[in-house]
């Protein structure tokens, strides 16, 4: 008795690595597609003209100097906790509390800027500030990391519950120092002296954080891809198994990397809290612990090409927000742009990593 089968209609297999230009040339065509999607989603939603929303979109940016060195800000910020979360992903350790480890890092520097502003000279006091914000921040990395590490604990769950404790300690603390009082929030620290503020350079607030964040990427990308330490994290990102069998003690691994991972974390904290924001309160990180995973999965966790994927999404954020004043649309609508680019630019990697074809035969026998 013979039945027929229906094959499938397409074949998906793996393909063999892309040169790089082939990887960015699908990469670019999805950038093309998906504002050819946006502007069909503009007019039909809206009766905008897609032409005039995208000039809005690129004026919101990058339109003014003032704009500019905003969109760099929080680009370096975003960046910079991007660089964090890395080499923990890299080596398969979820972390997802990289809001936490923020706060926790923002929190030591707000401390030191409260309780030590006026006792000691300004050097000394960034220089605290900066010690105890990377220790806040790899504490808070490292105390989930050991659990994994002896207990083999649930990284996400512990890391995305660290989120909450942070938050909460912030919330506290907030109360606790709040001026005035009763009114819930810290205020400006140290407006008077700025005591603890990061210095400008050349006359620009945010260019010492911009650099800062420059010398980092440039270390870690020499750390992941030329250090023994380095090294070891990719080998048990690979296989834990492997890694044992080579001599490398996983557990330490673990821990190390987190310490740093955290750490990079606490000194976003530091640059937001002394560079920036000069005051402290629950929504400090502002989601960027979750958008790093973005960026640097997007960027499959090197360093350099982070740039870019940070750009992207920053300028996205800030178009977005721009599309809304200037049109006079719910803000959600520019989100829904951001959200159909990030499809296809996501999208764009499975076909960087996998080929679609035709099946042969329609129908076998069998």
């Amino acid at each position: 008795m013979h039945k027929n089968h229906t094959a499938p209609l397409f074949h998906i297999t793996k393909r063999k690595t892309l040169p790089w230009y082939q990887a960015w040339l699908i990469r670019g065509a999805a950038i093309v597609l998906a504002l050819l999607a946006d502007a069909v989603v503009t007019t039909v939603l809206t009766g905008e003209n897609p032409v005039a929303v995208y000039a809005t979109m690129f004026s919101g940016a990058l339109g003014t100097k003032r704009r500019i060195w905003m969109t760099a800000q929080e680009l370096a910020i975003l960046l910079c906790v991007s660089l964090a979360v890395t080499p923990a992903f890299k080596m398969r350790f979820w972390n997802v509390g990289g809001e936490g480890q923020i706060l926790a890092g923002g929190l030591a520097t707000a401390s030191c800027m409260i309780l030590l502003g006026d006792k000691l000279p300004g050097w000394l006091l960034l220089t605290v500030m900066l010690v105890c914000s990377l220790a806040a921040g790899a504490l808070w990395g490292a105390i989930p990391a050991i659990f994994k590490a002896k207990w083999n604990t649930n990284e996400t769950l512990f890391t995305l519950m660290m989120n909450y404790v942070a938050t909460q300690l912030v919330a506290f603390f907030v109360i606790v120092w709040e001026t005035p009082k009763g009114s819930g929030t810290i205020g400006i620290i140290n407006q008077k002296t700025q005591a603890g503020w990061l210095p400008t350079l050349l006359g620009q607030k945010y260019l010492l954080n911009i650099l800062v964040v420059a010398v980092l990427t440039v270390l870690m990308y020499f750390y992941l891809s030329r250090s023994k330490q380095g090294y070891e994290i990719s080998v048990v990102g690979e296989s834990e198994r492997t890694a044992r069998y080579v001599g490398i003690k996983v557990g330490r691994v673990i821990v190390r990397t987190m310490l740093l991972s955290g750490a990079i974390c606490g000194l976003a904290g530091f640059l937001l809290v002394g560079g920036t924001d000069h005051t402290i309160n629950t929504t400090l990180a502002g989601g960027r612990g979750f958008t790093a995973v973005m960026v640097a999965w997007l960027a499959k966790f090197n360093p350099i090409i982070m740039i870019l994927t940070s750009l992207l999404l920053v300028f996205l954020s800030r178009g977005a927000g721009e599309i809304s004043t200037k049109f006079g649309l719910n803000h959600a609508f520019g989100d829904i742009l951001t959200g159909i680019i990030l499809f296809f630019i996501i999208g764009s990697e499975f076909f960087i990593t996998y080929k679609l074809s035709l099946s042969k035969g329609a129908k076998k026998e069998g």
